[in-house]
């Protein structure tokens, strides 16, 4: 009974957005040549991938259970949603090729249907590719993430071990907190400098250390050689000491964590984690903005290369398949190295993270227009 129901719901679904023979054809060419380019592509990647690390692996004697259910399970969905855009467009210029080589397209426009209209199947089937690589980016990779870092932890090579230098910290709106050096491995700062201040924006009292370590049993920072200056009425009270301990709003993990971290959380812990980093004035924030906002445009951009990918491949042109396959793979890997430029220019320069990730977009859906524009209807 439930299924002949799920058959009616369906039915009454292609009835309202007029779904005819030919579009449940190109549904079916372009989610079936999306999702062939996809294993093809990822098995390549993963032979690739076996072959830089398997020195490691064997060096470290990491059994092949976790190599293929820790590792591997949870690298091929990592690196399948990461350049999804990319694999739709290769998927859309190849089969598109096919239909204009096979006079198919000509057929169809022929039979008095649209250029616009003959892009309804194509939109619908980016629909469910985007949707699905939102939902899998920002709830269900996070958690594989974890597990594939933690396999390279232990058997290919450790993160977040080396040295942080300079680090600043905003533990409240009134304390900040300075370190010149942290170093992971032994959860100890040097030339540690706590300071406090009032509404006005006054210094009451700065604690000064050459080193600070933190106690993971008492879960307290111990100050060494410590020196206190106390302001208060005008007055100076200064206060030293071998160690003393304190209790500060910040743990060893926040000032170590490996960049890479950003892609073991959720859309909500990311949410989570900024508001924390804002509040702290941690400079690594910008990380954790260009993630955030690259989750969306990601899959904004499977609706962009897919209308570039028809408008250049609708048409037989004289290099056959070949010619269109190799325009597509240059725009596309324009836009990878664009986007990467983009985001290196917000993490190092001042350009703010939701506009490198979406400048990019911006610019190809400008050129997507042009091309859908010029394309021979």
């Amino acid at each position: 009974m439930e299924n002949n129901d799920g058959k009616k719901s369906l039915r009454k679904t292609l009835r309202i957005l007029k779904i005819k023979i030919i579009d449940r054809y190109i549904i079916r060419k372009f989610l079936g040549t999306f999702f062939f380019s996809l294993v093809l592509i990822l098995t390549i990647a993963v032979v690739f991938d076996l072959a830089e690390k398997i020195d490691n692996f064997m060096e470290n004697s990491a059994p092949l259970k976790a190599i293929v259910l820790d590792y591997y399970m949870n690298f091929i969905p990592y690196f399948a949603t990461l350049f999804a855009p990319l694999f739709v467009f290769i998927s859309v210029i190849f089969f598109t090729s096919k239909l204009a080589v096979n006079t198919e397209i000509i057929a169809i426009l022929n039979s008095g249907m649209s250029f616009r209209r003959m892009m309804l199947p194509y939109f619908l089937s980016a629909v469910v590719i985007a949707v699905f690589t939102f939902t899998l980016t920002n709830f269900v990779i996070p958690h594989s993430n974890l597990r594939r870092m933690d396999f390279e932890n232990q058997y290919y090579r450790a993160r977040g071990n080396a040295p942080k230098m300079n680090l600043h910290r905003k533990l409240s709106d009134s304390v900040y907190l300075y370190m010149e050096s942290y170093n992971p491995l032994i959860n100890s700062g040097k030339d540690f400098t706590l300071d406090q201040f009032d509404d006005s924006g006054k210094l009451v009292s700065k604690l000064s250390s050459m080193v600070v370590t933190y106690d993971s049993v008492l879960n307290k920072w111990k100050a060494v050689n410590y020196y206190i200056r106390d302001i208060k009425d005008g007055e100076e009270v200064i206060t030293q000491g071998e160690s003393i301990d304190t209790t500060l709003a910040i743990r060893p993990v926040d000032l170590s964590r490996d960049p890479a971290f950003v892609g073991t959380m959720t859309y909500t812990e990311l949410n989570d984690y900024i508001k924390l980093l804002r509040l702290q004035g941690s400079e690594e924030i910008k990380i954790f903005l260009v993630e955030k906002h690259r989750r969306f445009s990601n899959p904004f951009a499977i609706f962009i290369l897919t209308l570039i990918g028809v408008s250049l491949s609708s048409v037989k042109k004289r290099g056959g398949i070949g010619m269109n396959i190799g325009i597509g793979l240059t725009l596309s890997f324009s836009y990878i190295l664009f986007l990467q430029f983009a985001s290196q220019f917000s993490l190092k320069g001042n350009l703010e993270p939701m506009l490198a990730m979406w400048i990019p977009n911006i610019l190809y859906t400008i050129i997507a227009l042009v091309l859908y524009k010029i394309a021979p209807k």
